[in-house]
């Protein structure tokens, strides 16, 4: 299967959008790489970078996993010095397939800062009954 990567740095409280979605449908993304990284590390960083199925209109660092359009969150946190914390990280990602566009969110905490991202997509066709399965539930959750 191929792999599709993205990358790109995002200020904070910004939305990025990664454009699959097709005429058809027909060909289905899957997460298989979600890795962030401070531009530097001369800055204080408390940031959440969130995945979405569904356009989104705000950026914050709330994490509710009871989301399901919520495909993939990481947390970072950085010490200029190291004496507050040490650079962390918390990534964790969905297997779920998706046949459209996502769309990235980064929202800072008591220090926010610009952020890189690094995202691998598994790239796959989808049979007739997939591509329905996954274009239905993107639209119950535009439209729920």
């Amino acid at each position: 299967m191929p792999i599709k990567s993205f990358r790109g740095l995002m200020a904070s409280n910004t939305i990025d959008t990664i454009s699959l979605h097709t005429n058809n449908g027909a060909t289905g993304y899957r997460i298989i790489k979600f890795e962030i990284m401070s531009p530097d590390a001369s800055e204080n960083i408390e940031s959440t970078m969130k995945i979405y199925k569904t356009p989104q209109t705000v950026t914050n660092d709330d994490i509710n996993f009871s989301d399901n359009t919520l495909l993939a969150a990481a947390i970072i946190t950085q010490s200029a010095t190291g004496q507050n914390y040490p650079e962390d990280q918390t990534i964790i990602f969905d297997g779920e397939t998706f046949n459209q566009d996502i769309y990235i969110t980064l929202a800072g905490g008591d220090y926010d800062a610009s952020i890189n991202y690094y995202i691998e997509l598994e790239q796959f066709k989808l049979a007739l009954d997939e591509n329905t399965v996954a274009t239905l539930k993107d639209i119950r959750n535009v439209t729920g």
